[in-house]
């Protein structure tokens, strides 16, 4: 037997986990996409689709639905001074996307790839902040209505993926 292969029989291999996305359609024809980690993509995506599957729903091609969603950073915390943070943003070069603000927290949406130096320059000018909300995910563009039946069998899609080990995050167009 080889070395590499008595290493990985005995574990020490270590595994190498890599990240793994698959989109598609779920109940109603609302837009999913599934973000995976995983050391063993066939399995992954074996697991993956059944939950399609099981659910009457279509796993797509990779870009199927990622194209009606935002790639987006979200940052927010508790400040009341819009326009100074808005202005922090546009001098460190970030196109910020959006910026709400909602009794006295404000939260600022900006390209995923943005994500760090928006975070430096809200550090830059606020000093250490305690984030509520620090994250980079797809936000739909619209949303897709669903109803009766396909709410049920949608929960039971959700329900199925959040079980699976490699599932890290779940993002959807439908509503409820």
């Amino acid at each position: 037997m080889s070395s590499k292969k008595l290493d990985k029989a005995k574990g020490g291999g270590g595994e190498d986990f890599a990240p793994a996305r698959y989109e598609g359609f779920g109940p109603g024809g609302c837009m999913v996409i599934v973000d995976c980690l995983t050391d063993n993509p066939n399995r992954t995506f074996g697991d993956v689709r059944l939950c399609f599957t099981k659910t009457k729903c279509k796993i797509g091609t990779q870009g199927a639905v990622s194209h009606m969603f935002d790639h987006s950073a979200i940052l927010a915390f508790k400040h009341n001074d819009e326009d100074a943070v808005l202005e922090a943003l546009l001098s460190a070069d970030v196109d910020v996307s959006d910026i709400e603000n909602e009794d006295g927290k404000l939260t600022v949406f900006t390209p995923h790839a943005d994500y760090a130096k928006a975070k430096q320059a809200l550090t830059d000018l606020l000093g250490e902040i305690d984030f509520e909300v620090d994250e980079i995910q797809f936000i739909p563009r619209s949303v897709s209505p669903i109803s009766g039946d396909d709410v049920v069998m949608f929960e039971k899609f959700l329900d199925m993926l959040n079980d699976l080990d490699d599932v890290q995050n779940v993002f959807h167009d439908a509503e409820y």
